[in-house]
């Protein structure tokens, strides 16, 4: 363990993941913040106990100019920390393109701060307890009761920023770096047996290879496995390592193997009373999100559609939306904003007809679209007092978080794998205090506004 007791330090590519990477650690009992820029020491004096640390940001929407103003400040402060593994976080489907949320352009700036010894990037997307498999290279995710190779998923290859079409992950990364990289492949054949000779495997793929070592996994053991082998070589030097919150599972397993003290006993629950009223604010079309729209609407939940007039008008509040939104929520109910209800909605057409009109990219609609349903969130907070939110929508959660003003979030309860419900930290007392969840458009159970709700 490092001398600040800091077991690991991560940075996610957006504030879903973040908070999914935060759940894989807190659970296993491992006392883990996410402060919304990277902490001085001071800040840290003030959570006694911290064992892992996350900085959870919106470079998964951003183009690579954007990505080298917004990495280079958090990766100068991480590769700071006495810590032995620093993680580049990205999402579980690895959505990204050359253009927007480049993890290759990730690799490239965070290789300014690594040790000159470090001349290979483990890569490991796969997370088998959220239904992530790589085998071969190849990149699987589950949805529901099926299992999709990724350029055939139903969310995932339609996605509106970053439609995946490629479903081996060497390949699709390659395309992201200015210069293609040698990217090596450890496959599961490779990670079964022997930890000795799994381990001698590694070493001489690190040895031989100069650029990225894909590493597969399809269960468990093989997750078990690469968490040994990350955190015996990041001891070594060999800090930082890129993926998915499957980085975060494994290591987990690799520290309670080694009974490596954790600061809770309670797996991260805490008991809260349920809220009885949540506002969710979703900016994210996927199917999964529609059907978690339509479940909390059977279930008493209030829908209101944004108008994309709504979201362009950047100047204005939309008194009208806002006034229903606080009425509701007075007369007691649970109030849903949303964009859109799923990927056929026709108001998804018209905001961008609208967008194209005022010269916006396509790129920079998540931001727009986030950052105003942040100031409305904030708006309905101070009129109704309303306790418990939910963010929809991986860029969504991320900029919404921002314009409330928060700079730390915590763990409080685990509801659904990958989408805790968390406390949010600001120095602002209306909002210190927060209960907010943050959801990734294809994570949660169907029934999860109402779960969060009842929780």
């Amino acid at each position: 363990m490092s001398e600040n007791n800091l077991l690991l330090a991560f940075y996610g590519d957006d504030f879903t993941g973040s908070t999914d990477a935060m759940e894989a650690l807190a659970s296993n009992g491992y006392r883990t913040i996410l402060f919304l820029e990277p902490p001085s020491p001071e800040m840290l004096e003030n959570f006694k106990g911290i064992q892992c640390i996350g900085v959870p940001g919106t470079s998964r929407a951003k183009n690579p100019e954007e990505m080298e103003q917004e990495l280079r400040p958090v990766f100068e402060a991480l590769f700071k920390l006495r810590t032995n593994v620093i993680h580049y976080k990205t999402c579980s489907t690895f959505d990204s393109n050359p253009d927007v949320g480049s993890i290759g352009k990730a690799i490239e700036i965070a290789l300014d701060y690594t040790e000159e010894s470090q001349k290979t990037v483990p890569l490991f997307v796969a997370a088998p307890p959220l239904g992530r498999y790589t085998v071969f290279g190849n990149h699987f995710a589950k949805m529901y009761d099926t299992v999709y190779r990724l350029d055939r998923h139903p969310t995932m290859s339609k996605h509106p920023m970053t439609p995946m079409n490629e479903s081996d992950l060497r390949v699709h990364l390659n395309k992201q770096f200015q210069i293609p990289k040698q990217i090596g492949l450890m496959d599961v054949v490779e990670l079964s047996g022997a930890y000795h000779n799994v381990k001698e495997v590694y070493e001489q793929k690190l040895e031989s290879n100069d650029g990225i070592l894909l590493l597969d996994a399809l269960d468990d053991i093989h997750s078990q496995t690469v968490g040994r082998l990350i955190w015996e070589k990041g001891q070594e030097g060999l800090r930082f390592v890129v993926g998915s919150s499957g980085v975060e599972y494994a290591l987990t397993a690799e520290w309670n193997r080694q009974g490596l003290q954790a600061t809770r006993n309670n797996n991260g629950q805490t008991k809260i009373p349920a809220a009885n009223q949540v506002l969710v604010v979703a900016g994210s079309c996927s199917p999964i999100t529609k059907l978690q729209i339509e479940t909390a609407s059977e279930e008493g939940f209030v829908g209101i559609q944004v108008s994309p007039q709504d979201i362009i008008n950047k100047e204005e509040l939309p008194k009208n939306l806002l006034e229903k939104a606080i009425k509701h929520i007075q007369n007691g109910k649970s109030v849903i904003l949303y964009t859109a209800q799923g990927p056929e909605d026709p108001a998804i057409d018209e905001t961008r007809r609208l967008f194209d009109e005022m010269g916006i990219e396509k790129r920079e609609s998540g931001e727009l679209i986030g950052s105003q349903l942040g100031k409305w969130t904030l708006e309905i907070i101070k009129a109704t007092n309303i306790r418990r939110i939910i963010a929809a929508g991986g860029d969504t959660s991320g900029f919404v978080t921002k314009e409330l003003k928060l700079f730390a979030l915590e763990m409080i309860l685990q509801v659904d794998p990958g989408v805790p419900l968390c406390c949010g930290y600001s120095s602002d007392p209306i909002m210190n205090g927060i209960e907010i969840a943050l959801k990734g458009g294809q994570m949660g159970s169907p029934d999860f506004f109402v779960k969060i709700k009842e929780a």
